[in-house]
């Protein structure tokens, strides 16, 4: 298997670097947390000295970083470092615009960035069950496939660059609602009396059930929101994203617009690093009317 770059080892970067080892791949890592380096080495990874050094060695390099900022200046050192032909595949979820830079700054170098952004938590990524939304230039995402077919479920090609974060988008609108509407499904039984664990049991063998259903509810019944799969701090970032996506395009998203201040509240309530199953918490604090 491939020599693999893996810039960014938070919870989705550290679950695919376990798979990526597991399928025999080399996997050189850097993160800005010697915690997670050294995590990264203790599990047979190799560590590297910096961003630029994944574009020198390694054959496909994946980033999977938390913002914009952090997104631009690591594309400006692979890009430093890239070799004609080497391929960076791009997993963050990032307003289209910060996607297209990036791309531009690797283009200039010789090498081709990919829009790959997962669908799936990181509970899920932990057991290999994300899907990769992907797009780009076909033939590099070809050849990077089997690559992202060891952490993933499944690898979807969706067509020119960008496309592959315009359906995470979609897919993140669709678990944004589904969280908040599980919060809300749990906190009204409750209310009444029911037993979250019966709530549990027996929605997931109904019409009401779905996968984020499935995900967030056990947490829920749990009250499990540390450490997190997916952070709310995360769906704030993301619901912005999608608002703003959709304003571009003279869309209105009333449910969307109906949940995001959920989010927001978690946030006030000191919740912005917990599960986003904790959006159960800000509903049983707040007052009943």
């Amino acid at each position: 298997m491939a020599t693999v770059g893996l810039v960014g080892l938070g919870i989705m970067g550290s679950a695919m670097s376990q798979h990526l080892l597991d399928g025999g791949c080399a996997v050189l890592g850097y993160d800005l947390d010697a915690d997670r380096i050294r995590e990264l080495e203790s599990r047979g990874g190799t560590s590297m000295s910096s961003v630029r050094e994944a574009a020198e060695r390694a054959e496909v390099v994946i980033t999977s970083l938390p913002g914009s900022q952090a997104a631009l200046d690591v594309c400006a050192e692979l890009a430093a470092g890239a070799r004609e032909g080497s391929i960076i595949v791009e997993t963050s979820t990032l307003p289209h615009q910060v996607k297209d830079r990036c791309r531009e700054l690797v283009s200039a170098a010789g090498a081709e960035l990919l829009d790959c952004p997962l669908s799936g938590t990181g509970a899920q990524a932990l057991v290999r069950d994300v899907v990769v939304y992907g797009s780009g230039d076909e033939a590099a995402f070809e050849r990077a496939r089997p690559v992202m077919e060891t952490f993933s479920r499944s690898v979807r090609y969706l067509g020119p660059f960008g496309r592959g974060s315009t359906m995470k988008l979609v897919a993140n609108l669709l678990v944004a609602v589904h969280n908040a509407a599980t919060a809300e499904a749990f906190a009204l039984g409750e209310a009444a009396g029911l037993d979250p664990r019966q709530i549990y049991d027996t929605i997931r063998d109904g019409a009401g059930n779905s996968v984020i259903f499935e995900k967030r509810g056990q947490l829920m019944v749990d009250r499990a929101y540390h450490p997190a799969t997916a952070k709310i701090s995360m769906f704030v970032k993301d619901t912005g994203l999608i608002a703003d996506f959709a304003d571009g395009l003279g869309l209105g998203l009333p449910l969307l617009e109906a949940t995001r201040p959920l989010y927001d509240r978690a946030v006030e309530h000191g919740l912005a690093d917990a599960d986003a199953a904790a959006l159960l918490e800000t509903l049983n604090r707040e007052d009943r009317r």
